[in-house]
């Protein structure tokens, strides 16, 4: 079958023709149809230092997709066999006091579709029959590819009541994005996006924000004075970008209470005016995939609701013209890109 693969330790990824999977007791087997590029895609592709630390070599990454189950293991139901599925990309190990208490995202023993183990980017992968989460017959085939992403965004924003509250998003990368959308969804006041791409920004004013700046020559407090009924601050922040002076200047802009998502990743560590967080009694909660299977239902419900991330899916390709869709990642002039395995 075609796979797109990590084949050597150097930048890049190849398509290549690797032997089709089985499912073993407990797996099942997806005919691939549709999966998202991720940005731990792009670190795999560009070899940074992460990636050469993390992934084994040679292996098929890729793990947010969309596919139907073609094959099943000993033990799997045979009514899952022909079912519309996305897939929890985190493997939990179902043992620690985490995953026995209903947290299987923060299980410690966590292995990564696409990064510790053969992934999606293919005509065919192999998942735990219980990471497959339904996918109803109406739902957009390039939305059930980006479930995935999307219930980061739905984890995020969802961590806190959103209904009358004034939101601010700093990055409006694709789960930025969606976040946007979701607060808007979900009763926010107010949302206000800042990202210093006239890309993203244009795609911020789609997802549904009432305002958007430019973190390099506009200051939050500039948002606040845009709006007379904001008087004490922002409510809520969803930190997206993993910026310094993005999470340096939300904090500085939340009112007394205000409550941070945390899900953007810095590329290295960076000092906070931690009396800030103390004596304005903030709360700041880290942000890790999405709460095991909770915030699938959530995110599946919310489109079915009326939810419209579509905007943010900017690009859908042929998988053969994967180098296309990193491309268009790599310049940060796209919001999400998905690739067509069925084309």
């Amino acid at each position: 079958m075609r796979a797109i693969v990590k084949s050597k330790s150097a930048a890049g990824l190849w398509l290549e023709s690797v032997p089709e999977p089985h499912p073993g007791p407990g797996e099942v087997l997806i005919k691939v149809r549709r999966a998202g590029i991720c940005g731990t895609d792009l670190h795999i592709y560009k070899w940074n230092e992460w990636a050469q630390s993390t992934i084994p070599v040679p292996l098929t990454i890729g793990h947010e997709f969309y596919g139907e189950i073609v094959g099943l293991g000993a033990g799997v139901p045979s009514s899952r066999l022909g079912e519309r599925v996305s897939a929890e990309g985190h493997v939990s190990c179902g043992r620690c006091r985490n995953c026995l208490g209903g947290r299987e995202h923060l299980c410690r023993d966590t292995k990564g579709l696409g990064i510790s183990r053969p992934g999606g980017f293919a005509e065919y992968a192999v998942v735990p029959e219980r990471n497959c989460y339904p996918v109803p017959a109406s739902f957009p085939e390039s939305v059930a590819a980006i479930l995935d992403p999307l219930g980061n965004a739905v984890h995020a924003a969802l961590s806190f009541d959103l209904v009358g509250e004034d939101v601010l998003v700093t990055g409006a990368g694709p789960i930025g994005l969606f976040a946007i959308a979701i607060a808007r969804r979900c009763g926010a006041r107010c949302v206000v996006a800042s990202d210093p791409s006239p890309h993203r920004r244009a795609l911020a004013e789609l997802m549904g924000a009432h305002m958007v700046i430019d973190p390099t020559t506009q200051n939050l407090s500039d948002a606040i004075d845009a709006f007379d009924f904001i008087r004490e601050g922002f409510d809520i922040g969803l930190e997206m970008s993993g910026s310094s002076a993005a999470l340096n200047s939300m904090i500085e802009s939340l009112c007394n209470g205000g409550k941070v998502s945390l899900l953007g990743i810095p590329s290295n560590s960076f000092a906070i005016d931690w009396t800030r967080i103390v004596f304005k009694g903030l709360t700041i909660k880290g942000i890790y995939g999405r709460e095991m299977y909770e915030t699938w239902y959530k995110s599946v419900a919310l489109v079915q609701g009326g939810l419209d991330v579509s905007p943010a899916i900017t690009d859908l390709l042929p998988a053969d013209d994967f180098e296309q869709g990193f491309e268009r990642m790599l310049t940060g002039q796209s919001g999400k890109v998905v690739l067509d395995w069925a084309a």
